[in-house]
This record gives C-alpha cells, sequence and structure tokens, in this order.
C-alpha cells in the first residue's frame, strides 16, 4: 500500500501550538520560532533553502518571516528522512508534490531504488571486538583494546566499512557484517590490514563501473520509454515494479561471472605455477648433468631408491623397445638420448641416474599426467641448454 502523500504531524505541545488567527491572518514565524516549532536547527533550516528544499522566506521590511506552509514542509522532510530517503530523493518527490503530481507512485519508485539492494542486515561492533579481530587480543582485552590500527580505522570508516555511533557513542555500526568477515580472514591468513584497505578501494572503483555498466544497459533497454517525460502516477508505479524485478539480476549476474572467472584465473595460476616450479627443479638438474657431461640418464625423486632394471641401450630404448621408460609412481623416470639437443660438442656418455625433488617430479606428473613425464622434463632441459647455448652466442658476438 503506497504511503500517504501527507503524514500524519506529530502532536504538539500547548506551548508550541501557533498563536490563534482569524481566517485571514496568515501565521509568521521568525527562523528561531520556526526552529523551535518544527524541531530543525536554524542552521539546519538554512541549509534546506540553500538546496532548493524549502521556499525562500518572505521579507517584511529587514525581517524574513516565515509561515504555516514553510513548517509544513520542514515536517514532511523529517518524517521523509526517517523513513531513510536522502536528501537527493525527498527534493524530488517534494518537486513532484509541488507540481500536482501523487507522491504515492513516486515514493514506491524511489523506496525501489534508495532501499537497500541487499537482504543482509547491519550489525554493530566494539572497539574491544574490532581489536580482537585484527588486533591480536590474545593478551588481554587492555592490550588487546590497544592494539587497533588506529590508520586502518579511520580508513575503513572513510570507506564506509565501519561507521561511527552517533553521540560520541562506544563502537562503530558495520553496514556489511560479511564484508567485515573477510577482512578479518584476509588478515588472518596473514594480509596487512592496509593492503585489504588499498584492495578494496581499488575493487570497489572497480564494482562501480561495472555497475554503472548495468544501469547505461537497462535505461538504453528497459526504462528508455521514461525518458524526458513527467512521471504520472502509473508509470511512476510501473517503473518502481521493473525495478523491484530487475534489481536482483545484475547481482545474480556478477556472482555467476565472478564464479566462472575465479575458477578459470585460479587453475591457470595453478598450472603455471606448478609448470615453472617443475621446470625450474628439472632444468637445474638435467641441464646440469647434459652440459657438464654431454649425455642424458634417468631422473630420480631424491628421497626414493634407484631401481635396479636393465640399463637403456645405447639410442635411450626400454629393454621392451619403446622410446621411453615408464615413469614409477615415485618420481623416476628414465630419458631417451635424443630427446635433448646437446650442442655440437658434447659428446654422449652412459646413461646416469640424475636426482630430483620427489615434489618437483610429483609437480610435473599432476601437471602432464603420468606418461608425459619424461617427454616434459627432457623438453625443459633441451630448452634451458638451448637457452644458455643462444646466451653464449650472443655473448661471444658482442
Amino acid at each position: 500500500m503506497a504511503p500517504s502523500p501527507h503524514p500524519p504531524a506529530p502532536a504538539l505541545p500547548a506551548s508550541a501550538q501557533p498563536p490563534p488567527a482569524g481566517p485571514d491572518t496568515p501565521v509568521e514565524y521568525r527562523i528561531e520560532d520556526l526552529a523551535h516549532r518544527s524541531g530543525a536547527t536554524v542552521r539546519t533550516i538554512r541549509a534546506y533553502q540553500d538546496k532548493g528544499l524549502l521556499p525562500k522566506p518572505e521579507r517584511r521590511g529587514r525581517a524574513n518571516v516565515y509561515g504555516d506552509a514553510h513548517l509544513a514542509r520542514l515536517r514532511q522532510i523529517a518524517d521523509l528522512l526517517e523513513r531513510g530517503y536522502t536528501l537527493a530523493s525527498i527534493k524530488e518527490l517534494l518537486q513532484a508534490w509541488d507540481e500536482g503530481r501523487g507522491l504515492g507512485g513516486v515514493l514506491g519508485l524511489v523506496a525501489e531504488v534508495d532501499g537497500p539492494w541487499t537482504s543482509e542486515e547491519s550489525g554493530h561492533i566494539s572497539r574491544r571486538e574490532l581489536a580482537e579481530l585484527f588486533g591480536g587480543g590474545q593478551e588481554g582485552p587492555a592490550v588487546a583494546a590497544s592494539a587497533v590500527n588506529e590508520a586502518a580505522v579511520d580508513e575503513a570508516v572513510a570507506l564506509g566499512v565501519l561507521e561511527p555511533l552517533p553521540g560520541g557513542e562506544e563502537g562503530f555500526r558495520v553496514p556489511s557484517p560479511r564484508e567485515l568477515a573477510v577482512a578479518a580472514e584476509l588478515h588472518k591468513a596473514g594480509v596487512p590490514l592496509p593492503a585489504i584497505t588499498g584492495q578494496l578501494r581499488e575493487l570497489r572503483g572497480q564494482v562501480e563501473h561495472i555497475a554503472a555498466r548495468f544501469l547505461d544497459f537497462t535505461e538504453e533497454h528497459v526504462f528508455v520509454r521514461y525518458a524526458g517525460v513527467r512521471l504520472c502516477e502509473e508509470d511512476a508505479s510501473e517503473a518502481a515494479a521493473l525495478v523491484r524485478r530487475l534489481r536482483p539480476l545484475a547481482q545474480q549476474t556478477m556472482e555467476a561471472e565472478l564464479a566462472r572467472a575465479m575458477q578459470k584465473l585460479a587453475a591457470r595460476n595453478l598450472r603455471a605455477h606448478l609448470r615453472s616450479a617443475a621446470a625450474s627443479a628439472g632444468v637445474s638438474a638435467v641441464a646440469s648433468a647434459a652440459e657438464g657431461e654431454g649425455g642424458a640418464g634417468t631422473v630420480m625423486a631424491a628421497d626414493e631408491p634407484t631401481p635396479h632394471s636393465s640399463a637403456p641401450s645405447p639410442q635411450g630404448s626400454s629393454p621392451q623397445g619403446s622410446p621411453l621408460l615408464g615413469a614409477p609412481r615415485g618420481g623416476a623416470v628414465s630419458l631417451r638420448t635424443e630427446a635433448v639437443s646437446l650442442p655440437a660438442q658434447a659428446v654422449a656418455l652412459p646413461a646416469e641416474t640424475v636426482s630430483l625433488p620427489a615434489e618437483a617430479v610429483a609437480a610435473v606428473r599432476e601437471l602432464v599426467g603420468e606418461a608425459r613425464v619424461p617427454e616434459f622434463i627432457a623438453a625443459a632441459a633441451e630448452r634451458e641448454v638451448r637457452a644458455r647455448r643462444m646466451d653464449a652466442i650472443a655473448a661471444e658476438a658482442q
């Protein structure tokens, strides 16, 4: 049900009632009287005038005088502020009222736009609880309270993660407890508080850019029919219903796309890390043997015993004639000699065993699969040897 366009005015004490006047006698107030009767301060009344929320007073000689219309407007503003509307929204509503349009549909539209876009409820946290989350808090309440990073708290307040309680009350309002919990988990994992707030500041700018794109998209394709026209009661109600239907879609789309992107990039980063770690460990052992001895051999996990098996043939074939010996689960692999392209002056020597960390062999196996472990390590060694050869050629040319 749409709110009444004329909210009932609160009852005033007898002393605050306007003086009796005849039907043709307008009531006039000085600004101090208007402030007393409306409950607003003189400074607030003047600020409302500057923002266009309150009509200018009339002049009576050298004095400014206000009337009942000003008092009613101040009560309207106070009522809308209590409902959670911003001053900018209130200005639009009052303009609609002044133009003779009903406030029911407009109030519904503003409620949908200005209302919370999440079902999460805000919370409160004391400074001591904040210290226990981010300042350690293991040494006792006194030490914990002094361990709060004041610079980080100020930054969190500036970002709106924390809001000081009114009246100087101890503690903070937390608009999004989930966001604060994320920060606490990151800090517990070792991320410094300045890094967390810096990341949030950067992320917020990117998210606001995405939100602006969503709004532009819906304005172009959905709300274009309301652009440049004065909303009637029916149009405002229809637009409010559209906002209510479309509002969850942006969050649902972002959740799905973020999950997809995180999975894709996390898997890519993991593969790159494993590839780098395996190549670094494999190349350092295999290429060193290749450069120093000019031969190829069996790559073993460092913490595993050498298998007692028949030596490979001079061509590196297994006794069964396969080009490569299978890689045992422990990490030992046998490389064929031709798998590594050695410098021209190198002379092939009998095969020998080279030890690798078991983790490196396991990482290679995880990355490329059991069957391709020898091929991968051979290719890594070949790439390293070639790179060093190219460096040597470049150095000689200089």
